[in-house]
């Protein structure tokens, strides 16, 4: 009998000893109770989303929302880095304060918790947990020896021009590393955003990938442009400025556009179409669908996270200030608005 209740005192002052830990990880770190509500009240949400929610609205549309409401705080401007579908929502990476900060989003862009924290854990085990995915760096889309870039785009919508102007000093760095290429997914706009598409497709098509970035670098910061609605009196001479700044024959690009561009242009929306790709902009990286955010900076980390082995183009300093929306130089918050 002695010897019972030796054993039975044993497992009580075991147990004692456990709890007591566990008790005084939790006074020590009392976020581990806030982290873990947080966690139920995300599968809540989840569960009544698939019960007959929203659903699922989208990369672009959920790490828009965040980005936004973020920066409606008023605390400083956050940036999106990437986003990626990870376990039944979206894990965002967002730039804030000269960091990468993971935040989950749920599908239907309406929730986010800080961090996943899996229910099955105790609370010291949670808080390691909460520690690693703190750590944890985005995700890389495949690597490849030579990252394919496609920034799919209407070419008047002001988010996709947005896009394009961070674009543009990326690829005059990364040109011969990379294949970047921009894909017209349509005309929302009008008329006029399918003629513009022509337009640069044929200057392509004629003079390069070199001579197309000359002319979007000047054709996306004149708001002039912008402010003409595509009437063709107010653009075509603003157009044919840069035609003549680039070295770019008018003639030329205008015989293209009545014969051989439109082909090329449908060829276009058929590529964007068999991806499922309809808002602008768009970007997937070696095939795969990605967020980007809107800084020359971080669309050169977004393709340079793809290389087998990163060129030393990738290591030099490019500007981190978001392009502004639609047509000018204006510098903009962080945004990742899109049309579509």
């Amino acid at each position: 009998m002695e010897e019972k209740k030796e054993h039975h005192s044993h497992e009580h002052s075991e147990h004692r000893q456990s709890r007591n830990s566990t008790l005084e990880s939790v006074r020590k770190n009392p976020w581990i109770i806030v982290s873990v509500v947080l966690a139920v009240i995300l599968i809540v949400v989840l569960i009544m989303n698939n019960l007959g929610g929203s659903g699922d609205v989208g990369s672009n549309k959920a790490s828009g929302n965040l980005v936004n409401y973020i920066n409606s705080l008023g605390k400083g401007d956050a940036t999106l880095v990437n986003t990626t579908k990870d376990s039944g929502m979206y894990l965002v990476n967002v730039g804030f304060q000269n960091q990468t900060i993971p935040v989950y989003v749920s599908l239907d862009g309406q929730y986010l918790i800080p961090d996943r924290i899996p229910l099955s854990t105790t609370p010291a085990a949670a808080a390691k947990a909460t520690t690693a995915q703190t750590a944890q760096q985005p995700k890389d889309v495949p690597k490849s020896d030579k990252p394919v870039a496609d920034f799919f785009v209407f070419a008047y919508c002001p988010y996709g021009t947005q896009m394009e102007k961070a674009l543009v000093p990326v690829y005059n760095l990364l040109k011969d590393k990379a294949q970047i290429n921009i894909v017209f997914i349509g005309a929302m706009h009008g008329e006029f955003e399918h003629v513009e598409s022509l337009r640069q497709i044929c200057i392509n098509k004629n003079y390069g990938e070199d001579k197309w970035f000359a002319y979007l670098d000047k054709f996306l910061v004149n708001s002039a442009i912008g402010s003409c609605q595509g009437t063709d009196s107010c653009v075509n001479p603003l157009i044919e400025t840069i035609f003549t700044q680039i070295g770019v024959d008018k003639t030329k690009i205008n015989s293209c556009m009545a014969s051989d561009a439109e082909a090329i242009y449908q060829a276009n929306e058929k590529q964007a179409q068999a991806a499922g790709i309809g808002s602008s902009p768009t970007v997937t990286v070696n095939g795969v669908q990605v967020s980007m955010g809107r800084s020359p900076a971080l669309v050169q980390q977004g393709i340079c996270s793809a290389f087998n082995s990163a060129p030393s183009e990738c290591s030099q300093t490019l500007s981190s200030t978001s392009a502004s929306p639609g047509f000018g130089s204006t510098a903009s918050s962080g945004s990742a608005a899109s049309c579509g």
